[in-house]
C-alpha cells in the first residue's frame, strides 16, 4: 500500500522557540515501511497545506495517517480529514497519537465518517497489523489499539523492543528547518520511552501505564552516528533516570568518538541523585538542560504532586549551572494568579541567571486535573489548549490576565533574547548563518508577533467548529485504572535496578530521595 504520514502545523509556543522534528511520526513511517508499504511523509510545521494536496495528488495514497500528538491540532486534522475525504473517498483514513488515545470516540463523533479509525497507545507496534488488515480487507477491530464508530479492538500492545524500531528520517523533505535554540539545525532522538513517576499534570505516565524502556546504548549509538545534524534533542520525558544507562550510552559515544550537542529534560532529584552522569554528559557535548520545576513554592509543587522539595530544585538548579550546562526552567501559571503574583514571579525570575518558560495550567484528558477541573472549563474550543491560554476561570480578568502573562514573558523574553541573546551569541549567530541556518536568528525577534495579549484574547472569540463534548461531574476519588492508555504492567515493565525503583517510590509518593 501506498502510506501518506502527516504532521499537523506548528501551536503557539513552537512558533517562536523550537521546531522539532515529528519523531513519532517518523518512527510509525518506518514502521510501516518495513512491513513493506511505500510511505511518504509530510510535516505541516515545515511545509503547507498547499504541499499537501500537491503530494496527495502526486502520490495518491491508499491511506493517510495523522499525528494526533497535540490537542490543539484536532481540529486542523478534521478540517484536513474532511475534505480528503470528499477529494479522495476511497482513501483509508486513521489518526493516532498521544493526545487522541485518550479522546478516540469523541475525535470519531466529529470527523463524521471521514475518519476510518483511530489508533490509540504506540502506533509503531501496530500500524503494521492495521495496514495489513486494510489491505486484506479483514476487520481492523481485531487489532490491538483500534477504535471505531461501531468499537474497540483488543488493548494497545507495546513495541516488542525500542531497538527494533527505527525513525524514518530520510522520509523528511526539509530537515534544515528543525531546532531548539542555538541548536540549529537539530535531530530528535529517544533513548527511553515512559515515566514512572504521576504527577498531577501531566499524561506521559497515564499513556505509558507508568512503564519505563530504554534502548540499547550500543543501538542509541548506531543512530547518533547516522544522524548528520550537530545538535540532538534527547525528546525523554525523564532523561537518564537510570544511572547506569545513562553511563553505558556515554561510554559508548565516547568510544566511538562521536561528537554532537545535545539538550534534554530532566527532574531535580534525578539530577542530583545521578551527578556523575551530568557532569560526563557535560563533558561529551551536553549544553541545555530543561527543568521541570513548575512552581516556585512549595505549595504549588504539592498542587501538582511534583514531589520535589524547593530546596533540591534549587540545588539542582545550582549544580547543572556548576557544570557549565545552560538551565531553563518551565513555571506553570496558574489562573489564580493575581497581579502581585505574576509580580512576584517575574521579580524571582530576573534574579535568577537561568531561562524560564512560563505556561499556563491546563487540564489534559489522561490527567488527573483534567478529571478534577474540566467540568469548570471556560471553552471547548480544542484549539485554546495549548498552554498558552486559559481555558479555566482567571481570578483576574481574563483581559489582565493575559497583560500579566505577556508582560511576565516579555520581561523573560527582554532578558534572554532579542538584541541581547545575538550579542552573547554572535559567534555562534555567524557561524549558522554561513551554513544557511536561520531559524535561531529568525526566532529572536518574533516574540511580539506571536505573543500578544490582544490576539490571546480574541482566540476565544474565533468560532469553533468544533468543541469538547460537555464533561461530567468532577469526582471526589479518581480511579487510576480509568486514566491509563496502556494498562499498567507492574514493576516488570520498569527497566530499573531495585535502587532506581526505590527511588522512583520514594520521590513519587513525596519521601526524601
Amino acid at each position: 500500500m501506498k502510506v501518506l504520514a502527516v504532521h499537523p502545523s506548528a501551536l503557539m509556543y513552537t512558533k517562536v522557540f523550537l521546531r522539532l522534528e515529528p519523531l513519532g511520526l517518523e518512527l510509525v513511517a518506518g514502521a510501516a515501511r518495513n512491513a513493506g508499504h511505500d510511505v511518504r511523509i509530510i510535516d505541516l510545521q515545515a511545509e503547507t497545506h498547499e504541499d499537501y494536496w500537491k503530494l496527495v495528488e502526486e502520490f495518491q495514497p491508499d491511506a493517510i495517517c495523522y499525528s494526533g500528538s497535540y490537542l490543539a491540532n484536532v481540529p486542523e486534522i478534521l478540517d484536513l480529514c474532511r475534505e480528503t475525504r470528499y477529494r479522495f473517498p476511497l482513501v483509508f483514513q486513521f489518526i493516532g497519537g498521544h493526545s487522541v488515545s485518550f479522546i478516540a470516540r469523541d475525535v470519531l463523533e466529529l470527523s463524521e465518517g471521514s475518519v476510518n479509525c483511530i489508533l490509540k497507545g504506540e502506533g509503531d507496534a501496530t500500524v503494521g497489523l492495521l495496514l495489513e488488515a486494510v489491505q486484506n480487507g479483514t476487520n481492523i477491530l481485531d487489532v490491538p489499539g483500534t477504535v471505531t464508530l461501531d468499537g474497540e479492538g483488543p488493548p494497545p500492545i507495546f513495541v516488542k523492543s525500542l531497538d527494533e524500531v527505527r525513525p524514518a528520517r530520510d522520509l523528511l523533505r526539509h530537515r534544515n528547518k528543525y531546532f531548539i535554540g542555538t541548536l540549529d539545525p537539530a535531530a530528535s532522538i529517544e533513548f527511553a520511552r515512559g515515566c514512572p513517576w504521576d504527577c498531577t499534570f501531566c499524561s506521559a505516565w497515564t499513556f505509558y501505564g507508568r512503564s519505563y524502556r530504554t534502548a540499547s546504548p550500543q543501538v542509541i549509538a548506531d543512530e547518533l552516528e547516522e544522524i548528520k545534524e550537530p545538535g540532538i534533542f534527547i525528546v525523554d520525558d525523564v532523561a537518564f533516570v537510570h544511572e547506569e544507562h545513562g553511563m553505558a550510552i556515554a561510554d559508548e559515544i565516547k568510544k566511538r568518538g562521536i561528537k554532537k550537542e545535545y539538550y534534554l529534560e530532566t527532574r531535580a532529584d534525578v539530577l542530583l541523585r545521578n551527578k556523575e552522569v551530568f557532569k560526563v554528559w557535560s563533558e561529551i557535548g551536553l549544553s541545555y538542560i530543561f527543568i521541570g520545576m513548575e512552581a516556585v513554592d512549595e505549595e504549588g509543587l504539592k498542587q501538582f504532586r511534583k514531589r520535589v522539595s524547593l530546596d533540591k530544585n534549587f540545588e539542582a538548579l545550582e549544580y547543572a549551572r556548576s557544570l557549565g550546562l545552560i538551565v531553563a526552567i518551565n513555571i506553570i501559571a496558574d489562573p489564580s494568579w493575581d497581579r502581585a503574583r505574576f509580580e512576584a514571579v517575574r521579580q524571582w525570575c530576573l534574579e535568577i541567571p537561568d531561562i524560564v518558560n512560563i505556561s499556563v495550567t491546563t487540564p489534559y484528558p489522561g490527567t488527573e486535573i483534567w478529571h478534577k477541573e474540566a467540568r469548570r472549563l471556560t471553552t471547548r474550543d480544542y484549539r485554546l489548549f495549548d498552554i498558552q491560554h486559559a481555558v479555566l476561570p482567571t481570578t483576574l480578568p481574563l483581559p489582565e490576565f493575559y497583560e500579566e502573562l505577556v508582560k511576565t514573558q516579555q520581561v523573560l523574553n527582554t532578558k534572554h533574547m532579542g538584541w541581547q541573546a545575538l550579542k552573547d551569541t554572535a559567534g555562534i549567530a555567524v557561524n549558522l548563518l554561513k551554513n544557511g541556518q536561520t531559524n535561531f536568528v529568525k526566532m529572536l525577534w518574533k516574540f511580539n508577533s506571536v505573543f500578544n495579549p490582544e490576539l490571546q484574547l480574541a482566540d476565544h472569540q474565533r468560532p469553533a467548529r468544533y468543541l469538547m463534548p460537555v464533561q461530567p461531574d468532577a469526582v471526589d476519588k479518581i480511579d487510576r485504572n480509568d486514566l491509563y492508555v496502556h494498562g499498567p504492567g507492574g514493576r516488570k515493565t520498569r527497566a530499573l535496578d531495585d535502587a532506581t525503583e526505590t527511588f522512583v517510590d520514594k520521590t513519587r509518593m513525596g519521601e526524601e530521595a
